[in-house]
């Protein structure tokens, strides 16, 4: 056994070939991915995955895994500085990778789009594992056929026993259309975005009726999806009307259900993913790329695709001997308390611990202030629990609120540690001497400016490429006009609170949310907010235009469809 790759009961060693598991990645949404396939991937030391669902898969695989590209780029684009094609790998040069890979010892995950079993090339590499004594496994996903029409609001059993059939319109021959068109059940066609008008007509001369309902899907399960209802005699004509243009990265995969299920006609009221308050918002998140992770995460939860922009970074003290002597003071028993204001203090004090052997033991007999959520929550992570957190406003002010004052007889000693950034404010240190306490005022970080976004992003924040900004704090605002830009007018602005939204104003944003209260979480829920009040407001005036950055000139010309 190779003791240096990853080993679980669910998937034991191979003494004389390697192992391969066939894995479902389903059809975008890596939501989707079942727990069997987490360990899987877990496991890998090759990940040989379809473009389409790479970075899906890939979040999950340890460090250092090997993946292999099963694309080739067209060298002389690239050269002529024009988009680069790439050109997917043949059935024959993918399964000798799959192969080469497994007989080396290693422990291989084939990744595929939906399904496995529904894969005929994944079964061909199946086939060869097999005729070569290769052993394997197959770890299912959500099939596209049946999740993306889930994700659609489009179920496929519109009454007890219905027949719902499945077809692939780039397969179909003349014989397909006229056995299906002949049936009146539920069909289920993968297409694309490019044929599946034709592949409506084929069904109308085989036999089913013009005004047969009929849903097509595009990116299905992701928050680039979109979906049309039409029928049949119809679709054509409601492409044509909607300018859906075929798209200049090729063909378009769609799901297209057709049939008089009832379903369709109430789709807009079973459409639970593209009816979240902002789905396809595209919401600019100006923090570090640690600090966004989990405002990122719920922004997903409401249909958003946040883009993280870092306005800030971190770097070490200029004189590193301050904090040396201060992180060696709460060892010999120098502080009663330590005040952290921010993540990054957390951090600062973390890695001066390990650099010195330490862990949150240390922290023993110490009283543990924390100001936000976030902070407590990476104290937590630690290993330590704070002993307080402000009740109220989750700022310096607040903590000094709940602070209790020096008392001689039950504080043995009267000093705190209070590890900041080098532009943190006077107010905690300030009130903590009012209150009695000695305060080590010590530089743990340095903030500066981060560098400037790619060229494509700042383009897009000027230009109104997103729907909305959260600003979190006001050097948040400050460092992101300083780096990229003011944002375009259209762009809805967000801000934590009012000292920030006064910032944001005299750089001449207009803000259109305030979050209730100074905390991230909160902020998320008041853009949320104001996108269902915004979304609402436009069915009511009969619009279908939901999103800001849809409302710039120009910009229902600029299809991404």
């Amino acid at each position: 056994m190779n003791p240096t790759r990853p080993n679980t009961s669910a998937f034991p060693a191979v003494a004389v070939h390697g192992h391969v598991t066939f894995l479902g990645a389903g059809p975008g949404d890596p939501g989707l991915l079942t727990l069997r396939a987490v360990e899987a991937l877990a496991a890998a030391d090759v990940l040989i995955a379809e473009p389409e669902v790479l970075d899906v898969v890939r979040t999950h695989a340890r460090a250092g895994v090997d993946t292999p590209q099963l694309t080739v780029a067209d060298d002389l684009s690239a050269a002529a500085g024009v988009p680069v094609i790439r050109t997917p790998l043949a059935l024959n040069d993918v399964a000798n990778l799959v192969m080469e890979a497994a007989r080396s010892g290693r422990r291989v995950v084939r990744a595929v789009t939906g399904d496995p079993g529904l894969d005929g090339n994944a079964a061909e590499e199946m086939l060869a594992c097999a005729t070569e004594g290769i052993p394997f496994e197959v770890v299912p996903g959500v099939a596209t056929a049946v999740g993306v029409p889930a994700y659609a609001g489009v179920p496929l059993s519109g009454k007890l026993g219905a027949d719902v059939r499945f077809v692939d319109a780039r397969n179909a021959s003349a014989r397909c259309w006229s056995e299906v068109g002949a049936s009146d059940g539920i069909l289920v066609v993968s297409a694309t975005l490019e044929t599946v008008s034709a592949a409506a007509a084929e069904l109308v001369s085989a036999g089913r009726k013009p005004d047969t309902p009929l849903t097509v899907t595009v990116a299905g399960t992701t928050t680039r999806q979109r979906t049309w209802s039409a029928t049949l005699g119809t679709i054509a004509q409601v492409f044509k009307q909607g300018k859906i243009l075929p798209s200049p990265e090729g063909s378009r995969p769609v799901i297209a259900v057709v049939g008089e299920h009832g379903a369709a006609a109430r789709r807009e009221e079973l459409s639970w993913f593209e009816s979240k308050p902002l789905f396809g918002w595209r919401v600019l998140v100006p923090r570090t790329k640690e600090q966004a992770a989990s405002l990122s995460d719920q922004l997903r939860s409401y249909g958003a695709v946040p883009h993280e922009v870092p306005t800030i970074a971190v770097e070490p003290p200029r004189t590193p001997q301050q904090m040396e002597r201060a992180v060696k003071g709460l060892v010999t028993g120098r502080y009663e308390w330590i005040a952290f204001t921010s993540v990054n203090a957390v951090k600062a004090v973390r890695e001066k611990f390990e650099e010195y052997g330490l862990d949150a033991r240390a922290f023993a007999g110490i009283k543990v202030a924390a100001v936000g959520e976030q902070t407590a929550a990476a104290l937590v992570e630690f290993g330590v629990k704070p002993d307080l957190v402000p009740s109220g406003e989750q700022s310096a002010a607040g903590l000094l609120e709940d602070w209790p004052p020096y008392d001689p007889v039950f504080d043995p000693i009267d000093r705190v540690f209070l590890p900041r950034a080098d532009i943190a404010t006077e107010t905690l240190v300030a009130g903590l001497i009012e209150l009695g306490w000695e305060v080590d005022d010590v530089t743990a970080y340095r903030t500066v400016r981060a560098s400037p976004p790619p060229q494509d992003t700042r383009e897009a924040i000027k230009g109104g490429g997103f729907d909305a900004v959260l600003f979190t704090s006001s050097s948040t605002v400050r460092n992101l006009v300083g780096i990229a830009g003011k944002p375009h007018n259209v762009t809805v602005i967000a801000c934590i609170g009012p000292a920030t939204a006064k910032t944001a104003e005299e750089h001449g944003l207009r803000v259109d949310v305030l979050s209730p209260e100074p905390s991230v979480g909160k902020l998320a829920e008041a853009l949320a907010e104001y996108g269902a009040a915004r979304r609402e407001a436009a069915k009511e005036a009969g619009e279908s235009v939901y999103r800001p950055s849809e409302r710039r000139p120009g910009a229902r010309r600029r299809r991404t469809t």
